[in-house]
């Protein structure tokens, strides 16, 4: 049997038997998940990333190991980008506490579902015609310069968005939550809940997000596997991640610029691909793109600490 496909096997295996676990012992429905619960799932979810980066590396080798590795960390921290969107999101179409977690659940399948598609596409296309990797690399450069100078805060208005407007045209819509169902029947006529307008809203801001987030990954690695996993296992932890964050979202002030030097960084290294293939090999590349993902991101993560630990003591 091919390695890949032995991966794929016990990548497939290992998914199934963390959902289950995840949504039967992990997780109960119809109730708050505390910060303890998301805190272990979080743990759970990272653990099991970082166990299937051991086992890559055991059979694929150091390269294609921290190309997972790094693409992993490339999108568990664009994922907390999203969690401040879906807080936004939450909070317009006033959806109940207890709900967030089945309705997270259900959009984040969705969304990896959607992010297959563009994945496979996206692929397709640069093993068809690899100088669109340019083109990928020139809207990273692009997509991060703007986003390091942008100071606007972020909103969200139900009537301005585009998919609930079509929603609104296409489907009969309740204005009410039916009790944590997404399809409800009155009067024998199918009207469908907010939760199921949130639920369409979320899988499809997660794909807006992938626009940024599957290039930068097919920066540090064109492999299937590699972005197909990484992609997988950093979705599935934003479930968790959101619980676990959602008090503290805004005191990753500069968490922004340390994602947006990331992507010029990454973009730079698509524009320059030959010219650095003259000084590093692939697996330097890999080192390289590596650390500056950890020294970024972890750069901004911890100067954000430090400047709201330094306004509280003023």
């Amino acid at each position: 049997m091919a390695t890949h496909l032995v991966i794929y096997l016990v990548f497939g295996i290992v998914l199934v038997l963390a959902l289950v676990f995840d949504l039967g012992l992990l997780s109960k429905k119809g109730t708050v998940m505390s910060m303890r619960t998301a805190l272990l799932q979080t743990l759970f979810w990272v653990v099991l990333a970082l166990g299937f980066f051991l086992f890559v590396l055991y059979e694929e080798g150091q390269k294609p190991a921290l190309e997972y590795l790094g693409a992993y960390l490339m999108e568990w921290s664009l994922s907390i980008d999203n969690i401040f969107v879906f807080i936004l999101i939450f909070n317009a179409f006033a959806v109940k506490e207890k709900y967030y977690s089945r309705v997270l659940l259900i959009g984040i399948l969705m969304a990896i579902l959607f992010r297959i598609g563009f994945i496979t596409i996206g692929v397709e296309l640069v093993e068809r015609v690899h100088w669109i990797l340019y083109l990928f690399g020139a809207f990273l450069v692009y997509t991060g310069i703007k986003m390091f100078s942008e100071n606007e805060e972020k909103e969200f208005s139900p009537e301005e968005n585009k998919v609930y407007r079509f929603l609104k045209k296409i489907l009969p819509l309740s204005p009410t939550d039916g009790n944590g169902k997404f399809i409800i029947r009155p009067h024998g006529r199918p009207l469908y809940t907010i939760l199921f307008v949130v639920v369409v809203i979320l899988a499809t801001v997660d794909l807006v997000f992938a626009l940024d987030s599957i290039p930068a990954v097919m920066g540090i690695s064109q492999e299937r596997l590699i972005i197909y996993t990484s992609n997988t296992f950093a979705v599935l932890g934003l479930r968790s991640l959101f619980f676990l964050l959602r008090g503290a979202i805004n005191k990753f002030k500069f968490l922004q610029q340390g994602i947006a030097t990331v992507l010029v960084v990454i973009g730079i290294k698509m524009l320059a691909e030959k010219l650095i293939d003259q000084w590093l090999n692939k697996n330097q590349q890999v080192i390289v793109s590596l650390a500056a993902i950890i020294l970024c991101i972890g750069g901004s993560v911890l100067y954000s600490i430090y400047q709201s630990n330094k306004n509280k003591a003023k």
